[in-house]
């Protein structure tokens, strides 16, 4: 060995380093640093001979392909809720043209899968309460196409607000088992005129368009600075 172990150094794994940039607002430090992957298929291929031009060319494009496809699925394979926390959504809302959606270079294709969910768990942290604001319009935008199921949820909760004045008015707090039962009988009159006005599939209309929506564009939005879009909420 030309040098001595210094043993006053330092050494700190991946996984807490990593921990720590997550914590400290550097996820950009992250998403640029080479994974394991990617270290391996390059010398791979560096180390590869190629035989022709044409069977290297042709090679590369499905080796492409396949790695396109393979990040693509790891996108959707994501569980995008992971690193949620009740504290990100009490956050207040991002800006969203500075920072939701940003410009050009604000996007590009990730180049492994890793940076894919690293990308969608900490854009879903970020952006959550952009997303839950688009999961309201695309709802609002299904009733909107689905007069039946506006009609019903309408319906629904009159029948709900009736309910409570009835109930103030003739004092049936003074009679729990009563109120129980008119309750129990009031949720069953909801549940049924809800799923014959088709409401729930304008929810499930609202909830697929939102996370694919959402997947996508945190799969694809690059990982910025923390303090930085809070930079950019202050102008």
């Amino acid at each position: 060995m030309v040098f001595s172990a210094n043993p006053l150094s330092l050494s700190v794994s991946d996984p807490f380093f990593d921990s720590w940039l997550r914590q400290n607002g550097y996820p950009e430090i992250l998403e640029h640093r080479p994974t394991s992957s990617a270290t391996s298929a390059a010398t791979t291929s560096a180390a590869t001979p190629s035989t022709s031009s044409s069977t290297s060319t042709v090679n590369g494009f499905f080796t492409s392909l396949y790695s396109t496809i393979c990040i693509l699925l790891s996108l959707f394979s994501t569980n995008p809720f992971a690193k949620l926390t009740n504290d990100d959504l009490a956050a207040p809302t991002p800006p969203w043209q500075a920072a939701f959606i940003g410009d050009y270079e604000s996007y590009s294709f990730p180049v492994s899968g890793a940076q894919a969910q690293l990308r969608v768990q900490e854009n879903v942290k970020r952006y959550a309460r952009n997303y839950a604001w688009l999961l309201v319009i695309f709802f609002a935008c299904s009733l909107y196409q689905m007069p039946w199921a506006a009609a019903g949820l309408i319906f629904s909760l009159a029948l709900w607000e009736i309910f409570k004045h009835c109930s103030a008015m003739w004092g049936l707090d003074q009679y729990p088992t009563i109120q129980q039962t008119i309750i129990r009988v009031a949720q069953c009159v909801a549940a049924v005129i809800l799923i014959y006005s088709g409401v729930q599939m304008a929810l499930f209309s609202a909830l697929s368009v939102n996370y694919a929506g959402m997947i996508l564009h945190a799969g694809f939005r690059t990982l910025t600075r923390a303090k930085q879009a809070s930079h950019g909420r202050s102008r």
